[in-house]
C-alpha cells in the first residue's frame, strides 16, 4: 500500500470528495470503494454536515443496527430500551430476561452515586508538609469563591463535592496527586471537569511558586474514568420456585442451584470473570451506544473495578437463601444526558425521546438493568444448553 501524499495537517484541510479520491487510490477497484463509501453517506447534506461534526476526515458512515428491548420494568417503571449492536443475540438474551423479570418483580435499585473523579498530577521536589499546607490553604481559598464555579454552572448542577491530597511518593519520586469529586447533573461533565482541573492547575502554580518557587511542576490535569463513586447497584429477585418457568428440564430449585454456582465460578476464575463481565457490558454498551454516551470509558472503569481485591472477578453476584433467588450487579457507570453527540446525532436524540428523557440518575438504572438482564440472559443460555 502506497503511502498517501500528504500529512494529517494537509490531509485534514481537504475536501471529503479529496480525501476519498486519496484513499482510494490504494484499492483494487478505486470507483467500486468510493460508490460503496458514498452509498452509507446521508442524502440529506445538513444532516451529513451535522454528524461529521463529531469527528475528522470523514469518509462515510459505519451503521449499526439499532433495535428495541421492550419492557424493562426497572424500579416500577416500564421502558422499551433502544440498543446498538452488531450481535443478535445481546438484544434477544436481554429482552428475553426483560419479559420474564417484568412479570416477576422487575430490575430494582439498591443503591447507587454520581461522583465523578479528576486530578492534577503533581511532581513535587519539596517537603510533603509544606506541600499539604499551602494545598490546605489554596483550597480554602477556592472555597471561598466557590471554586470559581458560576451560578450558570451550579444551576446546572456542577459543584465540587471533595477534595484531598495524596502522597504518591512510595510509588514514583516527588510524585502527589491533588483530587477532587465532581458532580455534574445531567451532563457527563467532560469538558466541564477538564476545564476546572486545568484553570485550577494553573492557579495552583501561582500560588505555589508565590511561596516556594521552582518546587512545583504540573504533571498533568484530566478527569478520571475510573468512577468507583458513580455506580449502580441493580437486582432482580424472587422465589426459587418461579424460576422453573424458564427452561421445562429444570425445576427452579435446579436452576437457582446451577446459576449460583455458575456465578460462583466469576469469582474464582479469572477466564470467566472476564468473560462474564464481558457479558454484562454486552448490554450497557448497546444502551450506550444508542444513547450517545461514552461507552470505551465505562468499559475501562468497570473492568478496572473488577480488580479491586488484585485479580479480575465477576461483577454480578448471586444469592439462594429462604426459598428466594437474588441476582445482582454493582456496576461503575458515568453517564450523561446532555451533550454534544445527542446535540448532534439524531438518534441519539431520539433515543432519549425513546425513554421519555431519563434523568442522568434513571438513565444509570436503566443501563445497569440491561446489563444485569443480558448477564442473567447468558447465564441462563449456558447452564441450559448440555440438559
Amino acid at each position: 500500500m502506497k503511502k498517501i501524499d500528504y500529512d494529517f495537517e494537509k490531509f485534514i484541510k481537504l475536501s471529503n470528495e479529496e480525501k476519498l479520491n486519496l484513499v482510494a487510490q490504494n484499492q483494487k477497484n478505486p470507483e467500486v470503494f468510493k460508490q460503496e463509501m458514498k452509498a452509507y453517506r446521508f442524502s440529506d447534506a445538513s444532516l451529513q454536515e451535522k454528524l461529521e461534526q463529531l469527528s475528522v476526515n470523514t469518509l462515510s458512515n459505519f451503521h449499526l443496527p439499532y433495535g428495541v428491548a421492550p419492557n424493562f420494568l426497572v424500579d416500577g417503571n416500564t421502558y422499551h430500551i433502544p440498543m446498538v449492536t452488531e450481535e443478535r443475540g445481546v438484544l434477544e438474551a436481554a429482552s428475553r430476561a426483560a419479559a420474564f423479570w417484568y412479570d416477576h418483580g422487575g430490575f430494582q435499585t439498591e443503591d447507587m452515586a454520581t461522583a465523578k473523579r479528576g486530578y492534577i498530577h503533581l511532581i513535587w521536589s519539596g517537603d510533603t508538609g509544606t506541600l499539604e499546607s499551602l494545598y490546605n490553604q489554596f483550597v480554602e481559598e477556592l472555597k471561598a469563591k466557590n471554586f470559581n464555579i458560576s451560578k450558570d454552572q451550579s444551576d446546572q448542577g456542577m459543584k465540587i463535592a471533595e477534595t484531598w491530597l495524596s502522597d504518591m511518593t512510595n510509588e514514583m519520586d516527588h510524585y502527589h496527586l491533588f483530587g477532587f469529586s465532581f458532580e455534574t447533573g445531567n451532563d457527563m461533565g467532560a469538558d466541564f471537569i477538564n476545564s476546572f482541573l486545568d484553570k485550577t492547575a494553573r492557579e495552583f502554580k501561582n500560588y505555589t511558586e508565590k511561596q516556594e518557587p521552582g518546587k512545583l511542576e504540573i504533571l498533568m490535569a484530566v478527569l478520571s474514568n475510573y468512577t468507583p463513586g458513580s455506580y449502580v447497584t441493580m437486582k432482580v429477585e424472587c422465589p426459587v420456585d418461579v424460576l422453573g418457568e424458564i427452561h421445562p428440564s429444570m425445576d427452579g430449585k435446579r436452576f437457582a442451584e446451577k446459576f449460583q454456582k455458575a456465578v460462583q465460578v466469576g469469582k474464582y476464575s479469572v477466564s470467566r470473570a472476564v468473560t462474564n463481565n464481558k457479558g454484562i457490558m454486552n448490554g450497557i454498551d448497546a444502551v450506550l451506544m444508542a444513547t450517545g454516551n461514552d461507552f470505551r470509558a465505562v468499559e475501562a472503569g468497570s473492568h478496572a473495578y473488577s480488580i479491586v481485591k488484585g485479580k479480575p472477578e465477576s461483577l454480578s453476584d448471586c444469592q439462594v437463601s429462604d426459598g428466594t433467588f437474588t441476582f445482582r450487579i454493582t456496576i461503575p457507570i458515568a453517564l450523561g444526558t446532555e451533550s454534544q453527540v445527542t446535540r448532534l446525532h439524531p438518534l441519539a436524540s431520539r433515543s432519549l425521546d425513546i425513554l421519555g428523557h431519563p434523568s442522568v440518575k434513571d438513565l444509570m438504572k436503566i443501563a445497569a438493568a440491561v446489563g444485569l438482564a443480558s448477564n442473567f440472559g447468558g447465564i441462563t443460555s449456558l447452564i441450559t444448553a448440555n440438559v
